[in-house]
């Protein structure tokens, strides 16, 4: 076993190229228990685990879970709408992304495929590296700073546009709940600013014209807001609530199952793939982003009471419990409803029940709505906390490394928590939650996910010759087998995202290396001034 670096010892060099330093794991550890930025460790692999399922059972499977099924359709054929590995193939435009039907549950077993092999590999270096930062404290010890730079800048992209695109959807499902109550807010105060495909009533007609309106979705804005508030109050306090949350809409989403087993007709499900193989792909891809949760067990680490053996229990067991829901919830909404029905509806589960309930004038099914509808929200909410505590982790320690302004790893006197980084984190994803719609949203964060995964997947297949002896709490079982499978998968899942998805995140990959070459490059702990 490698000897821990003495603290006196700044950093630990394996290049004389400034872009490729890497940092030592023994200096890693030995800085975060610097008493003026240590956090504090109150977790264990319970809520470890809740804090995954929270993350992951959230607006993907109350939300975009629809639009997974049933696909996208865009008002003009275009190379950009098409995606990449079908127009590889066909070299033609598209007019949409095909979605997978009923067959989202064979997409979902292959969404978990993938997830099982990463989430292996995360489990691994989690256990080595116990530090906040997930992929970009990995990274910066297995592939040197510029690598790790892209995936911090990746990782900032990835929290805030899923948060971005959660906190629209719980919008969306509060407004039901105002529906079910009869109580009906001023439209341009729950809705968002900018609406690409504009807005039409139940009868069809046009509430909004496509473009900006005035107007603020303000529930998006106050949810987040809120969540921050509870988060800069101590991680324990979060931990506790996002446990409670979690017990909520476990049981909302198995009163949905079991309630709508009653009414499945199996005619529904053929055809089984209305769109073929290219479909149960996209499909996937579509819904992929919700499973960054167990990247956010791994952000957590530093807060773990024994990350050695809570970080892999937390991870594997949010794959298992999350997958097992997500399938049961696919199985039943495309059994009760024609899964082309769904497109477009950002609360599909909640209005399937709504359907089943006018068709059946159950008044108990009006009941299981209203609880669904509960939990769906609560899922929401509970996404939303493990994402900003993810985002602000993340912010805080890429400030710990001199690659961001120091405020942002200022921690609270009294709570001990990155205060500012999450204040930041707060405002940056609740304004624009006010003003973009949904669907502008989720691609951006699921290409961001999966290029996190294959750099976390690379990283293991590096530290197993870089360092192997060096000990792990655990190790991926199958030699390199789990890191290359998984980086396979990624790049299959990434190829089913569109080519304007792949254009924006390489635009915003160009700024990130702008602001690193001419800001974060001077004040690196690696720099030669």
């Amino acid at each position: 076993m490698s000897q821990p670096t003495p603290a006196s010892e700044p950093t630990v060099r394996t290049s004389d190229n400034q872009l490729f330093c890497c940092k030592s794991i023994d200096k890693l550890i030995t800085d975060s228990e610097h008493p003026d930025r240590k956090l504090k460790k109150t977790l264990g692999p319970v809520s470890l685990t809740a804090l995954g399922i929270g993350a992951v059972i959230g607006s993907g499977i109350f939300t975009v879970i629809g639009t997974a099924i049933a696909g996208q359709k865009f008002d003009t054929s275009s190379i950009l709408n098409a995606p990449l590995l079908d127009y590889l193939i066909r070299h033609t435009a598209s007019t949409g992304r095909p979605g997978a039907g009923p067959a989202l549950a064979v997409s979902l077993i292959l969404v978990a495929i993938v997830c099982a092999f990463t989430g292996l590999c995360y489990a691994e270096l989690a256990s080595m590296i116990p530090i906040a930062g997930s992929a970009y404290t990995y990274t910066y010890a297995t592939m040197g700073e510029l690598i790790a730079w892209i995936i911090g800048w990746d990782l900032i992209l990835e929290y805030a546009v899923s948060n971005m695109a959660v906190s629209v959807g719980f919008a969306q499902h509060l407004v039901n709940m105002f529906d079910w109550f009869g109580w009906h807010p001023g439209l341009r105060w729950i809705s968002p600013a900018y609406l690409p495909a504009g807005m039409s009533g139940l009868q069809g007609e046009m509430l909004y014209a496509p473009g900006f309106h005035f107007g603020f979705n303000v529930p998006a804005f106050l949810i987040v807001m809120l969540l921050t508030i509870v988060l800069v109050r101590g991680i324990r306090e979060s931990a506790e609530a996002n446990n409670t949350m979690v017990v909520l809409k476990i049981a909302a989403i198995l009163a949905f199952i079991i309630a709508g087993a009653h009414f499945i007709h199996p005619g529904l499900w053929h055809p089984f793939a209305p769109m073929g193989w290219s479909g149960v792909l996209t499909g996937g891809s579509i819904i992929f982003f919700t499973y960054i949760g167990f990247d956010s067990v791994s952000t957590a680490a530093e807060e773990a009471k024994n990350p050695q053996r809570d970080l892999p229990i937390g991870i594997i067991a949010t794959l298992i419990v999350c997958t097992v829901l997500y399938i049961g919830v696919a199985v039943v909404l495309t059994g009760i409803v024609p899964w082309s029905s769904v497109r477009d509806d950002a609360a599909p589960v909640v209005n399937s029940l709504k359907h089943l309930t006018e068709v059946t004038g159950s008044g108990w099914l009006r009941w299981v709505r209203l609880g669904v509808l509960f939990g769906a929200m609560m899922g929401m909410i509970s996404s939303l906390l493990v994402f900003q505590l993810g985002q602000a982790r993340v912010w805080f320690s890429m400030s710990r490394d001199g690659l961001l302004p120091k405020l942002f790893c200022h921690v609270h006197p009294r709570f001990r928590t990155p205060s500012t980084a999450t204040w930041i984190a707060g405002l940056v994803v609740g304004i624009p939650a006010g003003i973009l719609d949904i669907g502008t949203l989720s691609d951006l964060s699921n290409i961001g996910t999966l290029f996190a995964f294959v750099l976390v997947s690379l990283g293991v297949i590096i530290l197993r010759y870089r360092e192997p002896n060096r000990h792990r709490g655990f190790r991926a079982p199958g030699g390199i087998a789990a890191p290359v499978l998984s980086v396979i998968f990624c790049a299959l899942l990434m190829s089913g995202l569109p080519i304007l998805t792949w254009l924006r995140f390489f635009g915003w990959l160009l700024i990130g290396l702008g602001i690193y070459r001419f800001y974060s490059m001077k004040r690196s702990e690696f720099a030669t001034n």
